[in-house]
């Protein structure tokens, strides 16, 4: 049964929201091992390793026309219909996220402007494990299309088969994918960033993943590829009073905690016999879940916490900075106001995480372990890279030059001011 901590101080804070950890020295050793292989020897180390570690053998990684094809018959219309719905909100959302291109002057004769350009090459990796995340296809592609990327790459793992979830396919048709990959874990990371025989290389790569995924992420960062974030195991905080529905706050517990063992659920509340209320409602959830041996493991890294007040539960949610936040509180909009560290904030009874997960329009690609202190979740703008233009005119330079070739000559940079002199000097001459 999970253990309720009553008031903690604030030095314990630190302790209650660590996430589950592994041996990342070793971890980031055998990953970095796999990234070389790759680079190296291109598809042959790719199809080894998919032998390894998927159990799969495959002559080619492209999804085929016939995949294509005969994907549409597996699925049903039901589910066929939930994705439209939860693609039109999706792209509803994302392409409210449009902003307009100005020209700003900002003196006379110099005007500057910032233009939003799409990534040309994106590639887009759907995890695949216990559970066939289409849903994630929708969270990546739509805004990829919307914002205008050229070349999109989907690669996820195959089941031992060789085939890809029908759902999947589906989903990435949908969206506007023409290319997916038979692809999972390291493999599929390495791949899009150095480029095989067969999978193209790409300048950025997004999705969510296991461990092995977030740390090859992170390595190929570091080479020159960039990210979205480097999410990690799910996790999710719910901030509750009084007022809130002791079901319904178990159910978002659970729903968090059945993604992985190493996934995280967190409630901060004020009340006591809430957080009593909420014990009792999991411990009868739990034994309802198709998951519930993987949703215990990860119960062992969960926690229910009480606060002597709101405010102090307040703080304490902006401190464990989580992907996901679920507020059911009296005066929710003012309180999630007063939230400064959430990767995704869910208000009201009526607003459970499952939501954004699939189909409000909200993306659901976010970060983890701490990193919504800094970064934000998958947006319009992650598919996008701003230029800065400017134009300086005679007038412009005549009112700046002298200004510029100050700080030039006082930086000890004498070719800066001369390229600024010279022009200065043609127009006194005219």
């Amino acid at each position: 049964m999970l253990e309720i901590i009553k008031y903690p101080a604030k030095e314990a804070w630190g302790k209650l929201t660590k996430r589950p950890q592994m041996d990342t020295k070793a971890l980031f050793a055998s990953t970095q091992a796999v990234l070389d292989d790759i680079r190296s020897h291109g598809d042959a180390a790719v199809r080894e390793y998919s032998e390894r570690f998927d159990k799969v053998s495959l002559n080619a990684f492209e999804v085929t026309d016939e995949e294509w094809a005969e994907a549409g018959a597996l699925v049903s219309d039901e589910l066929k219909n939930a994705l439209r719905v939860a693609k039109k909100n999706i792209e509803t959302f994302h392409a409210s996220q449009k902003t307009e291109s100005k020209w700003a002057e900002t003196m006379p004769g110099v005007r500057c402007m910032q233009k939003a350009t799409p990534i040309e090459k994106v590639g887009l990796y759907v995890p695949g494990g216990s559970a066939p995340l289409f849903s994630t296809v929708l969270m990546l592609a739509v805004p990829a299309i919307i914002a205008g990327c050229e070349e999109i790459v989907l690669c996820t793992p195959p089941n031992r088969e060789g085939k890809i979830h029908p759902a999947v396919i589906v989903a990435a048709k949908l969206a506007g994918v023409k290319r997916i990959f038979k692809i999972g874990g390291i493999q599929a990371i390495g791949a899009m960033a150095y480029g095989t025989g067969s999978i193209p290389k790409v300048y950025k790569i997004f999705g969510p993943g296991n461990q092995y995924v977030t740390a090859a992420k992170q390595l190929i960062a570091l080479e020159g590829t960039a990210i979205d974030v480097p999410a990690g195991p799910s996790e999710a905080a719910l901030l509750a009073d009084g007022s809130a529905n002791a079901e319904f706050i178990a159910s978002d517990f659970l729903s968090q905690a059945e993604h992985g063992v190493d996934s995280q659920s967190i409630l901060a509340t004020n009340n006591e016999q809430l957080a009593e209320a909420v014990v009792k409602a999991i411990e009868q959830q739990i034994s309802e879940l198709p998951r519930e041996e993987v949703t215990r493991k990860a119960l062992q890294n969960s926690k229910i916490v009480l606060f002597q007040t709101l405010n102090e539960a307040v703080k304490f949610i902006n401190f464990y900075a989580p992907e996901h936040l679920v507020i059911q509180c009296e005066n929710e909009m003012q309180i999630a106001e007063a939230i400064k560290n959430s990767g995704s904030i869910f208000i009201g009874r009526y607003t459970p995480v499952s939501m954004g997960d699939y189909a409000s329009g909200t993306n659901h690609t976010l970060p983890t372990a701490g990193m919504a202190t800094a970064y934000s979740g998958v947006n319009l703008d992650s598919f996008v890279k701003k230029i800065t233009f400017q134009e300086v005119t005679a007038e412009g330079i005549q009112n700046l030059g002298p200004t510029v070739a100050v700080m030039a000559e006082n930086e000890g940079l004498d070719a800066h001011k001369r390229s600024v002199t010279l022009r200065l000097d043609e127009l006194r001459e005219k």
